[in-house]
């Protein structure tokens, strides 16, 4: 089966008037973004709140990426704020059955982010819990992060074990790259700086997707391309 491939939009900010300007411009081209939230423990810097969104109209549908000590903490609150989806990280200090448990229990979708650095069978029992596993292709925490070829070989090896499965790669991912992390097996891309540190976000956003539309026709036509 072959996944649909989709883009999503990744709004990294700790300034409120940032926050709602990437908002407005987003809603010209996306459907779908994902908010990262930071709580300066988990990693060193920290972002907007959920008391950001709430304060501002938004009128796609989102997900918030929770690169945080203590994921359960925030789930009430961001269900309250609107979001569809939570991705919480493997090596958050929690229990990650409890955190899946509670967002379930609250009705949101549920995504596993995992380090660059964690290896596959540390959370591979948790992989049919979720609606999706997100590999961090920097280490999080910052716009424009170097990308780290060696996390796709864990992209590959979880493609060939679970084909229908959604997964996603997050940080560095641009025009020069994301068809290589296509062909790994990803599906789900998870861009922020080379879309909304760019003159012309809308522009940007398209060209991916235009990419990505272009391998899978090649494919579809017999070609390598994936």
């Amino acid at each position: 089966m072959t996944k649909i491939k989709k883009v999503v939009p990744s709004i990294l900010t700790e300034d409120p008037k940032a926050l709602e300007t990437m908002v407005r411009a987003a809603e010209g081209f996306a459907d779908y973004i994902q908010f990262d939230i930071m709580d300066g423990r988990f990693v060193p810097s920290r972002s907007i709140t959920y008391q950001d969104l709430v304060a501002i109209p938004i009128r796609f549908n989102w997900e918030a990426h929770l690169m945080v000590e203590r994921p359960e903490d925030y789930l009430d609150n961001f269900r309250k704020a609107g979001a569809k989806k939570v991705v919480f990280h493997y090596e958050a200090k929690s229990s990650p059955q409890s955190i899946i448990s509670r967002a379930r229990a609250l009705g949101l979708g549920v995504g596993l982010a995992v380090n660059p650095e964690t290896k596959l069978p540390a959370f591979l029992s948790l992989v049919d819990q979720v609606d999706y596993v997100l590999f961090l292709t920097v280490h999080p925490g910052y716009y424009g992060s170097q990308f780290i070829t060696e996390v796709l070989d864990k992209v590959v090896e979880l493609r060939k074990m679970r084909p229908d499965l959604d997964i996603g790669a997050d940080g560095g991912i641009k025009e020069g790259n994301i068809i290589q992390v296509a062909r790994a097996g990803a599906n789900v891309f998870n861009v922020g700086s080379d879309i909304f540190l760019q003159p012309k976000p809308a522009e940007k956003y398209n060209n991916l997707v235009a990419l990505l539309n272009i391998n899978k026709i090649n494919t579809e036509k017999g070609g390598n391309s994936e």
